[in-house]
């Protein structure tokens, strides 16, 4: 094994170390959001642990009782309040708690995703700028198509149809629907300047799903044909610096087409627009982490806040095992004033965990097949 084998070892090894701190900052800032809520209303926590499995540390609060635990697995991580799965005898009990109280503490730990992911996003435009996708080569015009409504080679695509632009699923959102020859208004920086053009579109714009990305590129005419043969897509990304309230206003839209495009995802899948191997689990979720995190640190920043959003926006859903299930269940109580059976909650989110485990399995193997 020569020295540059060795060194390429290294850096997977480093990479893919980096990927899962990620997760392991993520998820432990999520349970330390359940934890602080809980403490501030007095619920009684027997553990909070940092990681999965065998203990590695464990120290007892005699004060308190609490015990902290780092275990492990470090893909995950818990806060144990006493009688969360059934009635506890202590009043300060999980669920002797009153259902609003439980609500706040469940709410709190995807709350303390976002705010993390938003802070990260803050931090990383001031740093370095907005990613924006950068025009790098003009496709030949169509017959039918006058070459003076294209974009043109270096310009930053900031607007389309007065839509501001952060991710492709943004781009796909404005031009849906639109056909061939017509004219789509877009904002670009050119040569350092905002400026406000017209694009003649090349293409229909009848998108399949959030990853039918060549039919949107040859829409927009952004492609060169070096060989006079097959068409390669010239779209890059760069970084520009805007002022200080436009940066901090940009940071609360872009956390919010990550939160939607996880939604946009989920209902092609649920519709069958979008197949299961186009999802991944923890395993695909490693290897990305750890590919797009090491290339720089705005990338590092980048992932580290879509992540984020993105188990918090997970955690909310209506899925047995989820915050966002524990939650309609609260809400049931206060609804009918009558809990839901503990025994039969706890199977709900027992079930609910093993299918969410099996599925992240199978979209793991799926990628591999």
């Amino acid at each position: 094994m020569n020295f540059l084998s060795v060194s390429s070892v290294m850096n997977t090894v480093l990479a893919v170390i980096l990927a899962i701190a990620i997760l392991l900052v993520m998820i432990t800032v999520h349970e330390f959001g359940h934890y602080a809520a809980g403490k501030i209303l007095k619920f009684k926590i027997n553990e909070f642990a940092i990681g999965f499995g065998p203990k590695l540390f464990r120290r007892t609060s005699k004060k308190t009782g609490e015990a902290f635990s780092i275990r492990l697995l470090p893909l995950g991580g818990f806060c144990a309040f006493d009688g969360e799965d059934a009635e506890g005898l202590n009043p300060d009990s999980f669920n002797n708690k009153a259902p609003w109280k439980r609500i706040i503490v469940l709410l709190s730990g995807p709350l303390m995703n976002y705010l993390l992911a938003l802070l990260m996003i803050i931090i990383s435009l001031f740093a370095f700028g907005q990613m924006l996708f950068k025009v790098d080569g003009i496709a030949p015009a169509n017959e039918g198509t006058v070459i003076e409504y294209s974009l043109e080679e270096g310009d930053l695509i900031v607007k389309a149809d007065g839509k501001g632009i952060y991710l492709t699923t943004d781009l796909m959102t404005a031009l849906n629907g639109r056909h061939e020859g017509d004219l789509v208004e877009m904002t670009v920086l050119r040569d350092g300047r905002k400026q406000k053009i017209e694009v003649q579109l090349r293409g229909d714009c009848d998108f399949k799903n959030s990853g039918d990305t060549n039919k949107l590129w040859n829409a927009l005419g952004i492609g060169t044909h070096p060989e006079g043969e097959a068409v390669y897509w010239s779209i890059s990304t760069a970084t520009h610096r805007f002022g200080f309230f436009e940066t901090i206003g940009r940071s609360f839209v872009y956390s919010f087409r990550i939160a939607g495009t996880i939604f946009k995802v989920l209902g092609e899948l649920l519709t069958g627009h979008l197949g299961l191997s186009a999802m991944g689990g923890p395993v695909t979720t490693i290897k990305l982490t750890s590919q797009i995190a090491s290339q720089s640190v705005q990338s590092f920043f980048e992932i580290a806040s879509y992540i984020g959003v993105n188990l918090a926006v997970f955690n909310l859903l209506p899925i047995p095992a989820l915050d966002g299930s524990k939650v309609v269940f609260c809400l049931i109580e206060i609804i009918f004033r009558k809990p839901v059976p503990r025994k039969i909650e706890a199977i709900i989110h027992a079930v609910g965990f093993v299918l969410i485990l099996g599925f992240a399995v199978l979209t793991d193997i799926l990628q591999f097949i």
